[in-house]
């Protein structure tokens, strides 16, 4: 968690870093629901996507659905490219996007280009990654690095589904000797047709408990959800929680 007046703001913020377990573990879903639940508890949010792969040409320029997302539910919103500095078209990995672009990715670069968006003054700061937790910005870099260089807290989206437990220790145990503390875990329910999705679930709680790392929620499967629609996301963000 980093203090803001580390950049020169007068109010105290809390800043976090939430990545996945793997691809496609409901980032932007929790990510988006942890600002509104920010709303719901009368707190100033802002969401950042630093880099974005996958996006659409519209009237306003390369967009992204993800980070679409976090300017609707940040309270108050900025200007697009505020929420989301680096946009790419491709639907790939963002180092191959970002090479195909001619975008020198790097911690350095993505910190300057990311300048104005943390330094936001909200309460809460919420920073989604790209995929799982070492994403290539290049070929020495990783979004670890990035996450690192701002000092942020961790939250870790836990994709319910077979090997769950696997990814979510090996990624607290990356995260950890990276030097950054897991500030808190969500569980997401991608797979409705889990298997002994309760069993997987209990070792999870008691292995994040023993850790003393806060469970933030638990998110079931919801078949067919559209993020954009305030009141389905409000219904997610009832069951979320910030870190402490």
């Amino acid at each position: 968690m980093t203090n803001a007046t580390r950049t020169g703001m007068t109010t105290t913020m809390k800043r976090f870093f939430l990545t996945g377990t793997d691809t496609d573990a409901g980032k932007t879903l929790i990510s988006a629901a942890l600002l509104k639940r920010a709303t719901m508890d009368n707190l100033s949010a802002f969401g950042l996507k630093p880099i974005a792969s996958g996006s659409e040409q519209t009237s306003e320029g390369l967009r992204n659905r993800d980070a679409l997302l976090h300017q609707q539910y940040s309270s108050p919103r900025c200007e697009y490219q505020i929420h989301n500095p680096i946009t790419l078209e491709p639907a790939i990995a963002p180092h191959i996007a970002a090479q195909q672009a001619g975008v020198n990715l790097t911690v350095q670069s993505l910190t300057q280009a990311c300048a104005s968006g943390l330094q936001q003054p909200h309460e809460r700061q919420l920073i989604e990654g790209a995929g799982g937790w070492l994403v290539p910005l290049n070929d020495d870099q990783t979004l670890a690095d990035f996450a690192v260089a701002q000092g942020a807290g961790v939250i870790l989206v836990v994709g319910l589904r077979l090997g769950c437990i696997n990814h979510a220790c090996l990624t607290v145990q990356a995260i950890e000797q990276a030097g950054l503390a897991v500030a808190g875990w969500v569980a997401n329910g991608i797979d409705p047709d889990m298997d002994a999705q309760e069993e997987n679930l209990r070792y999870l709680h008691q292995w994040f408990t023993r850790k003393g790392i806060q469970h933030c929620g638990t998110v079931p499967h919801i078949p067919g959800i559209q993020a954009e629609d305030d009141q389905q996301l409000a219904k997610v963000a009832a069951l979320l929680r910030w870190p402490e």
